[in-house]
């Protein structure tokens, strides 16, 4: 029987589908990267963001399309990581605005939707490059509007565009030179593929496991084997059920920090959430600090605590109520007596040593991250709640998180977030550095982004694999000194490799460099660089800290 149409149950399995081969594939598609270093990403970032958005499509039950497509957005705008996983986001914001209002979608509304998808997409990077994802999803959507003005079928419609896709990402090096060099095609669009031949199986009906662990929290508890009463032991003992009318702004991120509490205090969590009003059910042994916490997001109703365990429950009410009030009461006090500051600094951080650095120059908050694992954009955001201040200026580090960044700025209301475009840690140090509190926001945000632009940086790591890419033939387990742009330096001993590295960031016209040493580097090696380095270098500075970052023996700036 011939499918013409898509309705919300078939495209949630679509989206699942999609969603679990590129999950299947993304170690293959980390091999894509052009740098052979330890930590290609693309995959992980492209997985990671998807699967947040599966995991929320997987809590619903038999949703409209509306309510689907906002799963869909939400799910993957929060959880978007590194490039890849921003714009893969993006992509979905477009598309399901496309198809949000309808009930079944057919060619033509697809054909819509993978428009808005691209222009959505173009739009959320400043400076879009060609022989990416983007124009892999670009020659997918040009197809798509060619293939709607004829009589074509659902199938033959959906097998084409995919088709257009493989045959765009197979001329992506000839867009990029860097990719031709390496031997490969772009790792975002190939991601992007995958996703769409996996919704194809789907929509095929061929036989997929659709299993995706729902959205922490929100899944049932399994039910359990009953047990005598006297043998059974009750972890939790009160039931505690109760809605929620809701009197403050309550954010999907919100509900998550929500689930997260009640989980620490119990079990048998379910949370469900319907326009102003919360129903909320969890076993615990403490009902009073589950009503606390749900008074901080408004009144509550049909309160109804049973005990398991055949305790008293009516002074547990009372008392659990009177305590809620005292504390609700409490917390708000505390706030009033607590005025934001004027400016505050929220910074990506790798390492112990790099992040204690960090916070002697006055960073307030400090995501975890950088190029080994790239924070979310839910990261950002819940950096973003926790700093209490008027402005906030957020220092990425890495060229790969700044897209996960701005897309936190756009989705904060309440706070003005300004995002220092920092590359390396040690431009992201240098911007501390050079913020003044008696110069006001602008001059403080043209300064930092000014002078970051005087910071070479030089990241001394391993070859993963064999390649050739900047001239060099490079060999698994070889050492390259990789700079802002380029491979440097290529070799076998790491501190000939890092001198070389330092000698080619025009270190002769520097008056500091600056090294962090790695936690696989030990104290004694770091020492003896930096010997090398004074002697090389007389009328220069040398600075050496001990940074603890993964992946890199050494990071190093010139100034």
């Amino acid at each position: 029987m011939e499918i013409n149409t898509i309705n919300a149950a078939l495209f949630a399995k679509m989206f699942l589908a999609g969603a679990k081969n590129l999950e299947s594939k993304k170690e293959w598609i980390n091999e894509l990267n052009v740098f052979p270093v330890p930590d290609g990403d693309t995959g992980t970032n492209m997985t990671m963001t998807i699967m947040a958005a599966a995991k929320e499509v997987a809590a619903l039950e038999d949703p409209t399309m509306e309510v689907l497509a906002k799963a869909i957005s939400s799910g993957s705008l929060r959880g978007a990581r590194g490039n890849s996983g921003v714009i893969l986001s993006q992509l979905f914001r477009g598309f399901t605005k496309g198809i949000k209002k309808y009930e079944e979608i057919d060619v033509a509304i697809l054909a819509a939707a993978f428009q808005k998808a691209v222009e959505t997409a173009y739009k959320a990077v400043m400076k879009p490059k060609e022989g990416t994802i983007l124009t892999v999803a670009k020659g997918a959507a040009d197809k798509a509007l060619e293939l709607a003005e004829n009589d074509i079928s659902l199938d033959d419609f959906l097998k084409q565009v995919i088709e257009e896709a493989d045959a765009v990402l197979a001329k992506t090096p000839e867009m990029l030179p860097v990719l031709k060099e390496a031997g490969v095609v772009d790792s975002g669009g190939q991601g992007l593929v995958q996703v769409l031949k996996g919704a194809y199986d789907a929509f095929l009906g061929k036989e997929i496991d659709y299993t995706v662990e729902p959205a922490e929290s929100t899944k049932k508890a399994p039910a359990q084997e009953k047990e005598a009463p006297a043998q059974a032991e009750i972890r939790f003992g009160y039931c505690t059920e109760f809605i929620i009318m809701l009197e403050k702004e309550y954010t999907p991120q919100t509900e998550q920090e929500f689930k997260g509490f009640l989980e620490s205090i119990g079990d048998s969590i379910v949370v469900v959430s319907d326009e102003d009003v919360v129903k909320v059910h969890v076993h615990t042994n403490d009902p009073g600090k589950a009503i606390s916490r749900a008074l901080t997001y408004g009144s509550l109703t049909r309160i109804k605590i049973d005990n398991m365990r055949e305790e008293h429950q009516e002074k547990l009410i009372k008392d659990a109520a009177k305590v809620a009030e005292q504390q609700k009461f409490e917390e708000e006090e505390r706030k009033k007596m607590v005025p934001p500051k004027p400016v505050g600094f929220i910074s990506v951080s790798i390492g112990e040593g790099i992040g204690e650095i960090f916070r002697e120059l006055g960073v307030d908050y400090l995501i975890e991250g950088g190029q080994t694992m790239n924070p979310s954009t839910e990261d950002m955001l819940r950096a973003i709640e926790e700093v209490n201040a008027e402005t906030i200026y957020i220092l990425p580090n890495n060229k790969n998180i700044i897209l996960a960044a701005n897309q936190a700025k756009l989705l904060t209301k309440d706070k003005e977030v300004i995002v220092i475009p920092t590359k390396t840690v040690p431009q992201g140090i240098t911007a501390v550095v050079t913020y003044s509190a008696e110069a006001s926001v602008e001059e403080n945000t043209e300064a930092m982004s000014e002078e970051i632009k005087n910071v070479k940086t030089g990241q001394i790591t391993y070859a993963v694999r064999d390649t050739h890419i900047d001239d060099k033939e490079i060999h698994e387990g070889d050492i390259m000194g990789i700079g802002d742009h380029e491979i440097l330096a290529v070799g076998k001993e790491i501190q000939d490799v890092t001198l070389e590295t330092i000698a080619l960031m025009d270190a002769d016209d520097a008056e500091l460099i600056t090294v962090y040493y790695g936690e696989d580097t030990k104290a004694e090696d770091a020492e003896k660089l930096e010997q090398a380095l004074t002697e090389k270098y007389p009328s220069c500075d040398v600075e050496v800290y001990a940074g603890g970052q993964p992946i890199y023996y050494y990071v190093v700036s010139v100034e």
